[in-house]
């Protein structure tokens, strides 16, 4: 049976918070015991320059969004020390009579976010009345950051798959000195990057938004922060959709070690077989398996003859990315063939270069607050042997994608303070959430989401079927956006189902 949710904002709020103005509801909105000094901020929407906008992919049009920032505490178990923070938020105001804000998160941990509302301009039903609202995170972005002091490319440089004890070892060696770094870099403020603070700067953000409860779209990483909000303050969720969910109910650690089986599936069931479907366009190979084995002879050669310092690694850490949407397939494709006529050719050399983006371009920001996040909460279980056991076990049951799996991740083994205890994350008492999930997600597998959905009650799971894109709502499948529409914004809570993929592209 359907059941239909109430919009949960107060009527008075009509247009949403005006710059520089805090609705006389402001008290009553503040049912978390925020200290006034905080709940009591005004936020002063101006608009968005580019330059305000970490992550902006270029070319993007970002009329009509709005920046603003706001003071949380450092440390939210001890607001009255004065010790604050700044956190930038960014508003795309909906297109009539505004009655509810929709936070969003484009996922990580550590994805900054300001500029994300702006993908979802052409949601037109959903922005008839709700404010689309972006954050960056406290750590990352023009929110106060956090550094690893721009030391994480180290875990992205060497081959898990040379299994060389002197190249293992190196690996770990990196690890190590990545947490090292991270920790002594973050000083006090590292510890405070967790989940159980970001989710208390989004309640805080609730108050100055004045809405009695906020709704949610989070994407990848972002699944995790809405679930855990959703649990802390269940009667101030509105309508929450987990799109491309991590197994929010467990640990980081067993969510990341589903992805060597997602990307190996995505790479074998989804890319292989189209980019075989082209060959007279490629000419790599006229099967998924022989598409393959001509990559492996490339990768092979890359990693004799690595093209200025760029081997294996490099080019993979670029390939994974390029799973996440079909729409980058064909770009995946001529990747390919470049870095294959340079190993041929060292005249393309130069071609191969520019198509391999440094594998290192993330912001130390969002490498830091990833790593304070991952490491900072939960437990972390293995050692230097069981780590590398596990990504020998990998390799031994094909999944080569990236190196067999999370080897060069092994930072948080190195995390050398007591993690933050994770609260449990079971749903009871929390409204009915909705998770939509690909059958093929590279980045979070469906078997950890389907874990999700059942170990949290009251969630609902939409599958698509035959469709292997990371980030589905908002991604131009139809039948996806009028479920989600229907229970964003009409409040229709679904019954678990299914809804075709889109298509492959043509290259």
């Amino acid at each position: 049976m359907k059941r239909l949710l109430t919009a949960g904002v107060i009527p008075v709020v009509v247009g949403g918070l005006l710059a520089g103005a805090v609705p006389a509801s402001a008290s009553t909105l503040n049912t978390t015991n925020i200290p006034g000094n905080y709940a009591g901020q005004r936020l002063d929407w101006q608009p968005c320059a580019a330059d305000e906008l970490v992550t902006l992919p270029p070319g993007t049009d970002i009329g009509g969004l709005e920046c603003a920032t706001y003071r949380t505490p450092r440390d939210w178990d001890r607001p009255y020390e004065r010790q604050d923070l700044t956190i930038a938020v960014s508003r795309l105001k909906s297109t009539g009579p505004s009655t509810a804000s929709v936070l969003t998160n484009p996922g990580g941990p550590g994805g900054a976010g300001r500029w994300f509302p702006v993908t979802f301009r052409g949601q037109e039903k959903l922005r008839e009345h709700q404010d689309v609202i972006g954050i960056d995170v406290r750590g990352t972005g023009k929110s106060t950051n956090v550094t690893c002091r721009g030391t994480a490319d180290l875990v992205r440089q060497l081959d898990p798959r040379d299994r060389d004890p002197r190249n293992l070892n190196q690996i770990l060696a990196n690890a190590e000195h990545v947490a090292k770094s991270c920790q002594s870099a973050g000083g006090e403020l590292g510890p405070l990057i967790t989940t159980y603070q970001t989710i208390k700067d989004f309640d805080l953000l609730r108050v100055l938004l004045g809405r009695e409860k906020i709704n949610w779209v989070g994407y990848s990483g972002g699944t995790w922060l809405g679930a855990h909000y959703a649990q802390q303050f269940p009667q101030r969720t509105g309508r929450f959709v987990l799109d491309s969910s991590t197994e929010f109910t467990t640990t980081w650690q067993n969510s990341f070690n589903r992805q060597p089986v997602g990307f190996e599936r995505r790479w074998r069931q989804d890319f292989l077989p189209w980019m075989a479907r082209y060959d007279a366009k490629y000419h790599f190979g006229t099967s998924g398996e022989e598409v393959r084995q001509t990559y492996e002879r490339v990768r092979y050669a890359l990693s004799r003859n690595p093209m200025d310092g760029k081997g294996p690694m490099q080019l993979e850490s670029v390939m994974v990315y390029m799973l996440y949407k079909k729409e980058s397939f064909p770009a995946l494709a001529d990747l390919m063939v470049k870095v294959r006529d340079a190993m041929e050719n060292p005249q393309a050399k130069a071609g191969a270069l520019a198509a391999v983006k440094d594998a290192g371009d993330f912001p130390d920001a969002a490498d830091a607050t990833f790593w304070n996040t991952l490491c900072g909460e939960g437990r972390f279980v293995g050692t230097r042997e069981s780590l590398i056991r596990d990504s020998q076990r990998n390799l031994d049951r094909g999944l080569l994608m990236a190196g067999g799996g999370t080897l060069n991740a092994s930072v948080c083994l190195f995390w050398d303070k007591q993690p933050r205890p994770l609260p449990k994350l079971d749903g009871k008492g929390v409204p009915p959430v909705l998770i939509v999930q690909s059958e093929h997600d590279p980045a979070t597998p469906i078997e950890g989401a389907r874990r999700a959905h059942a170990g949290f009650a009251n969630s609902r799971m939409l599958t698509v079927t035959g469709e292997g894109d990371h980030g589905l709502y908002a991604g131009g499948n139809p039948a996806v956006d009028k479920v989600v529409d229907a229970y964003l914004v009409d409040g229709v809570v679904p019954a678990d189902q299914s809804v075709p993929g889109m298509p492959l592209p043509t290259p």
